[in-house]
């Protein structure tokens, strides 16, 4: 009797190898303006997990319980009933959370690995394997995927830049926004903290006790994930940095907000897309400018996130186009002609000039 192949171990092992070395562009390819890499097309998941969503609300009201993050929980469970719409129900004969073992997590997985980075496919898996542990517990029965082990993520190199003058050229200004984005850039550089916990610090000039940030100390305080509060060191020059950004701070109109980052124009604090979006365009290009902007162009696809494109107030989407893209002249509307070309004009009573050239002209009737 032949044996069926596999149809998720056979896309597996067409996948190409992922090399183990990444090129990283050298010194002279910084200034080049190379393509960024193509983004997966995203393809909208289906989460109808049918007669098995019960037990995936309670999963989530378990991991509230226990003060996940919101963002965590809809990730667990999401991956649960993605695994529950795309694999359990279109593809087994199996109806009930019970009926569901190791085999079917392991070809899940296999099918994520021939399709996704094993980084994915690891943090699916373990979202898949908590839940079906925590129902195992909540029923009293053993552990259906024990001994399965999450797949081995393999490490590609990552392009760092360590060049930031021309970071800093950008901000050297006397502006709210060149000041706020030099703190910015001195905080990031002094810290590496995540965006989340930037855009999270609180500044309280009446009352520094209730606010996060203590320069005499260069200290600030930041609110990780679970909202886990940590200390973190930063240097004199970027104390300094936010020193500057304070005084220039003190005139905005929403000063009195507790949040430190304030947006421009009058515009209220910045979160953590708003401070993805100060790496815009440079200010020679018309752009809204930023500490971000002067990254070289092989290193912007992995400091830039895909923002959606803004929508006008009748429902239409404005075209955004790349910062490398060609310059397109701009069509002005046309200058009204002067009341003497007209042909309801007057008529002259004095002698007119032509424009450039001072040669005078009378054309009087």
């Amino acid at each position: 009797m032949a044996v069926q192949a596999d149809p998720y171990l056979s896309a597996y092992l067409r996948k190409p190898g992922i090399p183990d070395t990444a090129v990283v562009p050298g010194p002279g390819d910084q200034s080049k303006t190379l393509l960024p890499p193509r983004r997966r097309p995203r393809v909208p998941k289906d989460l109808d997990a049918g007669p098995l969503e019960a037990e995936v609300g309670s999963f989530a009201l378990h991991m509230a319980a226990e003060g996940k993050a919101p963002r965590t929980i809809r990730n667990y469970t999401e991956a649960v009933r993605w695994f529950a719409a795309a694999y359990v129900l279109p593809e087994t004969e199996k109806r009930r959370w019970q009926e569901v073992g190791k085999a079917d997590l392991r070809r899940w997985t296999v099918r994520l690995l021939g399709e996704y980075s094993t980084a994915y496919a690891g943090n699916q898996f373990r979202a898949v394997r908590r839940f079906l542990r925590w129902l195992a517990v909540e029923e009293d029965r053993p552990d259906p995927v024990k001994g399965l082990r999450a797949p081995t993520v393999k490490v590609s190199l990552v392009p760092v830049f360590t060049e930031l003058s021309a970071l800093r050229r950008v901000c050297q200004g006397r502006s709210f926004a060149d000041r706020r984005d030099a703190a910015v850039l001195a905080v990031f550089e002094a810290t590496g903290i995540r965006l989340s916990e930037l855009a999270g610090i609180r500044y309280d000039p009446g009352d520094p006790a209730h606010g996060d940030l203590d320069l005499y100390r260069r200290e600030i305080r930041v609110f990780g994930k679970g909202s886990k509060p940590r200390i973190v060191a930063i240097s004199y020059e970027a104390a300094r940095s936010v020193d500057r950004y304070l005084r220039a701070r003190a005139v905005h109109p929403l000063a009195g907000r507790p949040e430190l980052w304030l947006g421009t124009n009058g515009r209220g604090p910045l979160t953590a897309a708003g401070i993805y979006q100060i790496g815009g365009p440079p200010r020679r290009e018309g752009g809204s400018g930023g500490a971000l902007a002067a990254v070289p162009a092989p290193f912007q696809p992995y400091l830039a996130r895909p923002r959606r494109r803004p929508r006008r107030p009748d429902g239409t989407e404005r075209l955004v186009l790349p910062a490398d893209a060609h310059l397109v002249r701009r069509q002005r509307p046309r200058r009204p002609r002067p009341p003497q070309l007209r042909p309801h004009h007057e008529p002259l009573t004095q002698p007119r000039i032509l424009p450039g050239s001072g040669r005078v002209v009378d054309d009087r009737p």
